[in-house]
C-alpha cells in the first residue's frame, strides 16, 4: 500500500561515528538535540512528488534551536562552533546521511525531525543508525506512515471509511479521464480543487464554475499530481493542533490544544493571517473530540495539525474537517526580528498558558526511540 519512493545515494555514516555516539547515548542522560531541515529533495511516490518548501523549514528548524538553547538551557548540538542568530543555515543539520553523520559525529543524542520524512528517509533505511537506533530519540512522525498519510486521499477515504467523522464531500481525479466523467455528470459550484500531495496552499484553488475547474484540474494533471475536487466549505475556518501521549504533558492519551482560528483568506485560501479565538475553546469541543480520533486512529507520536471548516457562514454550522497535516509549521519568536513569527501551533499553546519555550519543551519530553518510530506499525485495519 505504500508507494516506492526514489532518492539518490547518501555517504553512511561511520562506524567510528557510531560506536562515540553510541557510548555518549548510553552514558548520559542530559538531551543533546540537533534539529534536521528539508535538505532532501522530496520523492516520487507512486508517480508524484510532494512539492518542497522553500527553504526546506530551515527558518523554524534555526528558531527551535535558538530557543532550546537560550531560553530552556537544553544543549543544541550545531553546525558551527558560534552559530550567528540571523542565519538560518548555522543553526539546523540537513536531514540527508551526511547532515545525521555531522551531528551524530558532533554528540547528539536527540534529532528533532523539523522536515518531511518518507519511507525511504535516511532516517528510516540507514543501517549505520540501526546500533544506536534504541538510545537515540526523535521528535518526530514514524517515516513510513508519514509517507501513507500525507496522500490526503488515502486519509479522507480511511476517515469516510471508519465513520463518525464529519467531512465534506469530495471526489478523486487521478487522470483526465475522471475529470471528463466527473465534469459529464455535474457538480455544484463552488468546489475546491487541489493536489493529493500539497504543501500548504500550493495548488489548492476555489472553482467556481465548470470552465474554471477544469483548467485548473488539467493543469494539475499535467504536472503528473492527482486531484481532490471537494465541496467548498463556506464557512468559520479553525486549526486543531492534537498532541500525542507524554509524561511531559501529564497526558496519558491524545488531546486536543486550543482552537486557533483562520481569517482574511485570499481567494478562499488560507493566508497566513491569524489569531487566537479563545470563545471557541468550549463550543468546538465536539470538532476537537474528532481530531483527537484522527490522531489515535493515525497513529502519531508528535502533534498533528487538522484544518477545519463550518459548511456556511452561520456560527450554527457544523465544522467539517478538510486537512489533515502531519507536520505542523513551528516557527516561534525569539531570534532577532522573529518576534511575530508564531506558528498556529504556538498560537494554540498560548490558550494553555504556554509559551513558545514551553510548548518546545513539552515536544522534546515526548520524544520516541528511533527504533520505535522505525518499527511502527500499520493499524490492522489498514494492513488487512
Amino acid at each position: 500500500m505504500i508507494g516506492l519512493t526514489q532518492r539518490s545515494a547518501q555517504p553512511q555514516i561511520s562506524a567510528r561515528q557510531v560506536a562515540v555516539a553510541s557510548r555518549h547515548m548510553s552514558t548520559t542522560s542530559t538531551p543533546r538535540v540537533a534539529v534536521l531541515y528539508q535538505e532532501l529533495e522530496p520523492p516520487l511516490i507512486n508517480g508524484v512528488r510532494k512539492p518542497k518548501k522553500p527553504g526546506g523549514y530551515i527558518d523554524s528548524g534555526a528558531d527551535i534551536a535558538y530557543v532550546l538553547k537560550y531560553q530552556c538551557a537544553i544543549d543544541v548540538i550545531t553546525p558551527v562552533s558560534a552559530p550567528d542568530p540571523e542565519r538560518d543555515a548555522d543553526w539546523c543539520f540537513g536531514d540527508s546521511e551526511r547532515g545525521m553523520a555531522d551531528a551524530i559525529e558532533k554528540g547528539a543524542t536527540h534529532f528533532w525531525a523539523n522536515t518531511i520524512l518518507f519511507a525511504n528517509h535516511p532516517l528510516q533505511t540507514s543501517p549505520s543508525l540501526t546500533s544506536v537506533a534504541k538510545i537515540l530519540r526523535v521528535v518526530g512522525q514514524p517515516p513510513k506512515l508519514v509517507e501513507l498519510y500525507d496522500d490526503k486521499s488515502f486519509v479522507n477515504n480511511l476517515l469516510r471509511a471508519r465513520g463518525g467523522f464529519t467531512l465534506p464531500s469530495a471526489h478523486d481525479v487521478p487522470n483526465e479521464q475522471a475529470l471528463a466523467d466527473l465534469l459529464r455528470v455535474g457538480i455544484e459550484y463552488p468546489v475546491v480543487a487541489k493536489p493529493v500531495r500539497d504543501r500548504g496552499s500550493y495548488g489548492v484553488k476555489v472553482c467556481r464554475f465548470l470552465e474554471e475547474l477544469n483548467e485548473h484540474c488539467r493543469g494539475l494533471l499535467k504536472e503528473k499530481t492527482p486531484v481532490i475536487v471537494e465541496d467548498y466549505l463556506a464557512g468559520q475556518e479553525a486549526t486543531v493542533t492534537v498532541m500525542p501521549p507524554s509524561p511531559s504533558t501529564g497526558h496519558d492519551d491524545y488531546w486536543a490544544m486550543p482552537v486557533v482560528e483562520r481569517f482574511n483568506h485570499a481567494e478562499g485560501v488560507s493566508v497566513p493571517s491569524i489569531r487566537l479565538k479563545e470563545s471557541l475553546l468550549t463550543v468546538n469541543s465536539e470538532i476537537q473530540g474528532q481530531c483527537v480520533e484522527v490522531a489515535k486512529l493515525l497513529q502519531c507520536t508528535a502533534p498533528m495539525r487538522t484544518d477545519v471548516r463550518r459548511f456556511e457562514e452561520s456560527e450554527s454550522s457544523p465544522f467539517a474537517l478538510f486537512d489533515v497535516n502531519m507536520k505542523p509549521n513551528m516557527t516561534g519568536p525569539g531570534r532577532p526580528r522573529r518576534e511575530q513569527q508564531a506558528s498556529l501551533t504556538a498560537l494554540a499553546a498560548t490558550g494553555l498558558g504556554w509559551d513558545y519555550p514551553t510548548l518546545l519543551l513539552k515536544m522534546l519530553g515526548s520524544s520516541s526511540s528511533l527504533h520505535d518510530l522505525r518499527n511502527d506499525k500499520l493499524p490492522p485495519f489498514i494492513r488487512g
